[in-house]
């Protein structure tokens, strides 16, 4: 009986799922790692193949990361794959996290931050034009973030348009967090923030549709803080400047919020959003019904199901935001022309 226990436990058990993540020797991807293979986003039930790629210089590194996960002895993780080779790191993926890019360094242009970036991730959406699976579900991180999201997608065209996501669940976290630290509440308590627009200081996070739980009743986002300046005001800019903010202080960059928000964004575009919540991912604009540029990726109220997202139209867009939302699509659309220029080079 209990070697027929054993067996239907085997049998049940599904199979593994391959997941990459890029930049994997690096200060994110040491804070994420951790948490995609003890079950934290793919689900308490998921076997994982975790596969780390990075560049060749930061192999030793990786050896060491590697090291770390076995020692673990985390049940779900079945096989861990260090590599600096895209035939290997992008091989029948199931979902793709890209966390490597290029760091604008002192001295960088915008325009040469860009060139550099267009070339990386050029080759990293050919590669899963090539290897990966047409299902694969690819979250981008590494900065300017919805640019390089756009150039992966252009560069993968046999996987669909909505299975690229580029990274604004930080800034929608930090949004979430700055209303409930002035409510005085916790920040689960705080629902449908919005971002809008970039990755960049030109983000426009808005609370006008958002609700707040004081005391067990909903209240509007506005009425709950009570102070209309600070949310058209230094609340803005406290989110929009917040990784300057943290790489000031701590003399590197935000990894342990980043990792958590690559955690969140992933583990409701596999499992899906709550009934009357969204949430704020950087998505292809085709479609969109608030006016915003069609080829681009921009960041939008979402609401996910069966691991597909939908912008959550209907929404009313006073002028104050119209034109912040415009300003940022500005700004997306001259990375865009800039990226292309290169890439067609």
């Amino acid at each position: 009986v209990l070697n027929l226990l054993w067996g239907l436990c085997v049998v049940l058990q599904a199979d593994p799922i391959r997941v990459l993540v890029t930049g994997a020797a690096g200060q994110i991807a040491y804070s994420l790692l951790y948490s995609i293979a003890k079950g934290d986003v793919f689900g308490k039930d998921q076997p994982i193949i975790l596969v780390l790629l990075d560049i060749p210089p930061m192999l030793p590194v990786l050896d060491g990361v590697v090291m770390e996960l076995q020692d673990c002895a985390l049940p779900l993780l079945r096989e861990v794959i260090p590599t600096d080779k895209v035939e290997v790191g992008f091989k029948d993926l199931d979902a793709a996290i890209l966390v490597g890019s290029m760091p604008r360094k002192e001295g960088m242009e915008r325009k040469d931050l860009l060139k550099a970036n267009v070339a990386i991730f050029k080759t990293q959406g050919a590669a899963l034009e090539k290897y990966a699976k047409k299902t694969v579900r690819v979250l981008v991180v590494g900065n300017p973030a919805n640019t390089n999201c756009l150039i992966a997608s252009k560069s993968a065209p046999s996987i669909p348009k909505e299975n690229f996501s580029c990274l604004t669940r930080l800034d929608h976290n930090r949004a979430r967090s700055q209303v409930a630290m002035r409510c005085g509440v916790p920040a689960d308590a705080v629902k449908n923030v919005i971002i809008w627009g970039n990755h960049s200081s030109t983000q426009y996070p808005d609370v006008h549709h958002a609700m707040v739980n004081v005391h067990g009743k909903e209240v509007e986002a506005y009425s709950a803080v009570k102070d209309d300046s600070w949310l058209k005001g230094d609340f803005i800019s406290t989110v929009q400047l917040r990784g300057a903010a943290v790489i000031k202080a701590r003399k590197l960059s935000s990894a342990m919020s980043a990792a958590k928000a690559i955690c969140d964004h992933m583990r409701d575009w596999w499992f899906g959003t709550l009934d009357g919540e969204f949430m704020s991912m950087g998505v292809y604009a085709g479609g969109n019904s608030y006016g915003i540029p069609e080829d681009l990726i921009y960041s939008f109220p979402v609401h996910i199901k069966n691991k597909s997202w939908n912008i959550h139209d209907g929404l009313p867009v006073n002028d104050f935001s119209r034109a912040k939302m415009d300003a940022t699509a500005a700004e997306l659309v001259e990375e865009r022309d800039t990226a292309l220029s290169f890439l067609s080079q």
